[in-house]
């Protein structure tokens, strides 16, 4: 059975202001879940808490009903992988030993890597098109592929559930749509995915459920959809956006995939 994540009656205030208010949300399991909303919503904070890395100021996280500040550290890295907006730099490491570092929560003190762990490795620096890379110092890499380095350390620790933070940031136009189709596979494989976009066309087209945040609050969630309707979006993002129907390039989530476009610009 899939791993589960929810949240019961969270508040969170930081330096006296509340960033979110009263969130009550189960995140469906092995589907892929997108955090949506403008700048300043709340996204990244909300992430932050379902990933354990703050804590909140009322109510809590829970992770298969058990809260997850009664976890350590390695229990929750191996339940619960992070993948930050901006990848920390400066770390003298080469791709593969970055991405190796996701084996860490499985390996006790002075544990070296089996067989089984490195053709791990290999397997993820190869979904993310880096396995030429492999032994090039990260500080080599574009932005580009730095994000990808960062998902595939992620993608190494093999744990029920993933949270992305803008994932696709400094992807380009192929690596963005080949990130998405693969996140789709590994929820039908049963893995829990929760990724903040900014781009709206691409949460319609590849997103199982949608939660729109908006000043601090869940104004809306469901299926895309459901969630993601002109009124909607236009009344939060304080611009007219249009939908447009365009044919798709693949068989799910629907024969059709949806832009979402400024009123203005279309």
């Amino acid at each position: 059975m899939a791993a589960s994540l929810s949240i019961r009656q969270l508040d969170y205030t930081l330096s006296g202001h509340t960033l979110l208010h009263g969130i009550d949300l189960a995140i469906p399991a092995a589907q892929v879940s997108v955090v949506l909303g403008p700048n300043g919503a709340g996204k990244t904070t909300l992430l932050r808490l379902l990933a354990g890395l703050r804590k909140p100021s009322r109510g809590a996280v829970l992770f298969d009903d058990q809260c997850l500040e009664q976890l350590t550290e390695s229990q929750r890295a191996q339940r619960i992988a992070w993948v930050a907006q901006h990848p920390p730099t400066g770390i003298p490491l080469s791709v593969r030993e970055f991405v190796s570092l996701g084996r860490l929560p499985y390996l006790g003190s002075f544990q070296r890597m089996s067989t089984q762990d490195r053709h791990l490795i290999d397997e993820v620096l190869s979904s993310v098109e880096l396995s030429e890379h492999a032994e090039h110092k990260l500080a080599s890499l574009s932005g580009g592929e730095y994000q990808r380095a960062a998902i595939a350390r992620a993608l190494a620790q093999q744990t029920p559930i993933l949270l992305l933070d803008e994932p696709t940031n400094h992807l380009d136009i192929r690596h963005q749509h080949c990130l998405q189709e693969w996140l789709l596979k590994l929820s039908r494989q049963g893995k829990t995915i929760v990724q903040v976009l900014h781009d709206l066309t691409l949460a319609a087209d590849y997103a199982d459920y949608a939660l729109l945040l908006h000043e601090g609050r869940l104004l809306a969630t469901g299926t895309p959809s459901q969630v993601l309707t002109p009124e909607r979006l236009s009344a939060v993002y304080r611009w007219p956006i249009r939908l447009h129907n365009l044919p798709s390039h693949h068989d799910w989530p629907g024969t059709y995939r949806t832009a979402l476009t400024p009123d203005a610009l279309s």
